[in-house]
C-alpha cells in the first residue's frame, strides 16, 4: 500500500501543484480588485454552485446553530477552546519592556497587536473541521487583537462551523470560499473591510492567493493540504504508524504521507496495516488518492532518517523510536512534533492546545509554526 521514494522528487511534487494554479489565482484576484462584491457574488456561484446576497453571517443564525448542536460537542469545544488559549497564553511575549543596557543607554521593546486579522477556514464538504475555528481565531484573540473575521465557503455547514467559531471570539463571518475569500480579506469590498493578516490553511488556490497577496496582508505561512512525517525504528509499532497516516491520508485527496525507517521490516509491516485499515475505512476515494501520494524511505541509520527528514520538513512529524528524545533533540524542520508511539498526531489535530495550522510542503524550514 505504501511505495519505495526519493525525498528530493517527494518535497518538489508538494510545491509544483501551487505554481501550476498561480495564473488562476492571479485571474481571480484580479476580478475581485476589480468588482468587488459583485465579483464575489459571480465567483461564488461559478465555483460553489449557490447564489449570496449577503455575505456576513447574523447573530441570529449563529444561535439557530447552537440549537442544532449536541450540547456535549459544545461542551468539548469549549474545553478545546479552554486548552488552546492555555497553550497561545505560555506564547504570548511581554507587552513592553525597558533596559539600561549602559549609563545613558536605555532600549526596549514595545509589542502591539494587530487591529484586524482574517481566518480562512476550509469547508465541511469532506470532512467537518471545527477545530481549525478554534486554531485560527484563538492565537490572535489572545495576542489581543481587536477584529477577528472569518471566511468560510459556503454552504457553512454543519452548524458546528458557527458554533466553533462563536466561541473562538470571531467577530465577523463571511460565507465565502477559495482565492476569492483570500482576495476579499486582503484587498477589501464593499463587504469586507481589509485585514493586516490572514491566517488559516486550505486548498493549493487558497494557498497559492495567500502567498501571492502579501503585499497587501501578512499572511502565517503557506498552510496548504494536510502531511505527515513519520521517523521509526524496529521498535515501533506498525498499527500504530498506519493510524498516524491514515488519520492524515482523510483529510484532503492531496494530502501526503512518508514514513522513513530504519528497518525494512517496519516498512513492509506498516504497508500492509495501511491496507488491512484502508479496507475498512468509509473515506477510501479520498485516502486512496493521498496515498498516491506517500510512501516510505529506507534509512542506512537513525542520523540518515534524521538528516532525510529535516531535508523534507513536515507539517506534522511523529517520532516512534526507542529513545524519542535523543532523535528530537537533532529534529531542526517540523511545523509541530509528537513524541513517542502514544502521541498520536490526530489529539494535535482536536484539542491537545498546540495548534494544528502549520507550514507545509517543506516551509517549515522557513515558518515557524
Amino acid at each position: 500500500m505504501l511505495k519505495p521514494l526519493q525525498v528530493g522528487a517527494w518535497v518538489q511534487s508538494r510545491r509544483s501543484d501551487i505554481d501550476g494554479v498561480r495564473e488562476p489565482v492571479e485571474a481571480i484576484i484580479q476580478e475581485v480588485q476589480e468588482g468587488k462584491d459583485a465579483a464575489l457574488r459571480d465567483l461564488t456561484a461559478r465555483f460553489d454552485g449557490i447564489d449570496i446576497e449577503n455575505f456576513r453571517v447574523t447573530e441570529e443564525e449563529i444561535e439557530a446553530a447552537y440549537d442544532e448542536v449536541d450540547t456535549e460537542i459544545t461542551e468539548r469545544l469549549i474545553e478545546a477552546e479552554a486548552r488552546i488559549t492555555q497553550f497561545h497564553e505560555l506564547q504570548k511575549r511581554t507587552g513592553m519592556w525597558l533596559q539600561e543596557m549602559e549609563p545613558g543607554i536605555t532600549l526596549g521593546v514595545k509589542t502591539t497587536a494587530l487591529s484586524r486579522i482574517g481566518a480562512y477556514v476550509p469547508p465541511g464538504g469532506r470532512a467537518a473541521y471545527p477545530s481549525t475555528a478554534l486554531m485560527t481565531a484563538i492565537p490572535a484573540r489572545v495576542a489581543g487583537v481587536k477584529e477577528i473575521c472569518c471566511c468560510t465557503p459556503p454552504p457553512i455547514h454543519p452548524p458546528l462551523t458557527l458554533v466553533a467559531l462563536d466561541i473562538a471570539g470571531v467577530s465577523e463571518i463571511y460565507r465565502l470560499g477559495g482565492a476569492q475569500a483570500i482576495a476579499a480579506m486582503a484587498l477589501g469590498t464593499e463587504s469586507v473591510a481589509p485585514v493586516q493578516k490572514i491566517v488559516g490553511p486550505g486548498n493549493i488556490y487558497v494557498t497559492a492567493a495567500k502567498m501571492l497577496l502579501r503585499d497587501h496582508a501578512e499572511i502565517d505561512f503557506p498552510a496548504g493540504p494536510s502531511e505527515i512525517g513519520i521517523i521509526a525504528d524496529s521498535t515501533a509499532t506498525p498499527e500504530y504508524i498506519a493510524a498516524d497516516i491514515l488519520a492524515q491520508a482523510e483529510h484532503d485527496p492531496k494530502a501526503a504521507c512518508i514514513l522513513v525507517t530504519t528497518d525494512t521490516k517496519i516498512a513492509e509491516a506498516a504497508s500492509a496495516e495501511v491496507a488491512r485499515m484502508f479496507a475498512q475505512s468509509p473515506r477510501q476515494e479520498i485516502i486512496q488518492k493521498a496515498l498516491d501520494n506517500s510512501g516510505y524511505i529506507i534509512a542506512e541509520t537513525l542520523d540518515e532518517a534524521i538528516d532525510l527528514m529535516n531535508e523534507i520538513a513536515p507539517e506534522h512529524l511523529s517520532i516512534q523510536v526507542a529513545d524519542t528524545f535523543a532523535v528530537l533533540s537533532k529534529i531542526e524542520n517540523a511545523g509541530s512534533i509528537f513524541a513517542g508511539p502514544f502521541t498520536a498526531v490526530a489529539c494535535g489535530d482536536y484539542a491537545s492546545g498546540t495548534n494544528h495550522v502549520l507550514p507545509t510542503a517543506g516551509y517549515a524550514r522557513m515558518y515557524s509554526g
